[in-house]
């Protein structure tokens, strides 16, 4: 069960959400036939939960939103990206470890 506290990003929100956002923002890029992605999804609401207030954790379907995906240079999904004042901190891509996306955070905090 997704997270409410996930934001659903699009094309349109993603300069409003993502790169004017106050706090840093992991964003999330899948799709709904990517297995990995399906995989990382609990991961990924959960750390939603555990960093309420800290860190903003949205989600980008690229199939339904393919510029900003194309922006910022995803080639696999799932890949995730961590935004702070607007710029690329870092990213991983595919299904890894809580702790691996746990220290990923912390490098924006």
């Amino acid at each position: 069960m997704a997270s409410d506290k996930v934001v659903q990003l699009s094309d349109d929100t993603f300069e409003s959400e993502v790169l004017k956002s106050s706090t840093p923002v992991l964003v999330d890029f899948w799709a709904s036939w990517c297995a990995p992605c399906k995989a990382i999804s609990p991961v990924v609401d959960g750390l939603a939960e555990d960093y309420d207030g800290q860190v903003k954790i949205g989600k980008l379907n690229v199939d339904e939103n393919p510029a900003t995906p194309g922006q910022y240079g995803v080639r696999g999904i799932p890949t995730l990206i961590l935004f702070k004042d607007g710029k690329v901190v870092d990213q991983v891509v595919g299904a890894v470890p809580k702790n691996q996306l746990e220290s990923l955070i912390k490098k924006a905090l």
